[in-house]
């Protein structure tokens, strides 16, 4: 049996982070990495990749919806197949996905037969947890569902408010482990749990989920980084998540927003094209992301206006 370690979390939680870490502490362990992300754009699992990791990738919404667990179920088969001697798969599931029917989909598609849950782990970021258990389900059912909680981030936040987080996961769900983490750094032994799985019950998600949009921005050129940085700060609540790269200067920067605020890093990649995913909140205005497609735009009339 090939043990499957989900990692749950919202989005900006650190889970991506989480990964990567965990990449350099399983080095001498086949261990394949399947990340998966609501928007279309495939930025987490080519970050994983980068750390020179066996990385199936699937963009493009939940694998635990209706639209994407045929592919989901086909890719689990699929690393069996391609990766007989695998010692463990550690799933990524995007930031706003119900685990709950892990589960009775193992069973129901006979993947029960190949693998088995080993640990169910769900990554909390404080910020946006006390903001949104309420109004977003699927945040406290990702903690609900854990063996191990990460409160994460937690050079981010004061004393108070990290108090105040670790009562309510532990309200949330008592018999988990729960270990306060940065940067996702933790020794947690993915594939050692002896608990057997929460009792937890779900369905499929439908595929629209009404709470969520997303958008992907292709940027090219030679973007203006302090205004881009002024329009997405502008996005206020309306945005969930920014996260992508950006061409300036002759390279490409990391732009990452999320509600421990915003970063754009340069990287070492020469490039002139990026792509910038954006997760909306589903009743945020068509207009909301204007200023970024107009930012976009005068770029692109200005080096036309240059090559001209």
């Amino acid at each position: 049996m090939i043990p499957i370690a989900l990692v749950t979390g919202f989005l900006g939680s650190g889970k991506t982070s989480f990964l990567k870490h965990t990449v350099g502490r399983y080095r001498d362990r086949q261990v394949v990495y399947l990340v998966n992300e609501f928007s279309p754009v495939d930025v987490d699992g080519a970050l994983v990749e980068s750390e020179d990791a066996d990385v199936v990738a699937i963009p493009g919404g939940s694998i635990f919806c209706k639209c994407l667990v045929t592919e989901f179920i086909g890719q689990l088969r699929r690393i069996a197949e391609t990766y007989p001697d695998s010692k463990g798969v550690i799933i990524e599931a995007s930031g706003m996905a119900n685990p709950a029917v892990v589960g009775t989909m193992l069973q129901e598609t006979k993947l029960d037969t190949i693998y088995e849950l080993s640990t169910v782990v769900a990554v909390v970021d404080p910020g946006s947890f006390l903001k949104l258990q309420y109004t977003l389900p699927n945040v406290a059912d990702q903690v609900r569902a854990a063996h191990v909680v990460l409160l994460n981030k937690t050079d981010c936040y004061d004393d108070a408010t990290l108090d105040e987080t670790e009562k309510v996961l532990l309200d949330l769900n008592p018999a988990a482990t729960l270990q306060r983490t940065m940067q996702g750094r933790t020794e947690l032994n993915l594939f050692a749990s002896t608990t057997a799985a929460p009792e937890i019950e779900g369905d499929y998600a439908t595929c629209r989920d009404p709470n969520y949009r997303s958008e992907a921005l292709t940027m090219s050129g030679d973007i203006a980084l302090d205004d881009l940085a002024a329009a997405l700060i502008a996005l206020g609540d309306d945005c969930y998540r920014a996260k992508g790269y950006v061409p300036a200067d002759g390279f490409l920067h990391f732009v990452d927003l999320s509600s421990s605020g915003l970063t754009i890093t340069p990287t070492d990649r020469a490039g002139d094209t990026g792509k910038l995913a954006i997760i909306l909140k589903g009743a945020a205005p068509e207009s909301a992301t204007h200023a970024l497609q107009s930012l976009i735009r005068q770029d692109k009339d200005r080096q036309a206006a240059v090559a001209r």
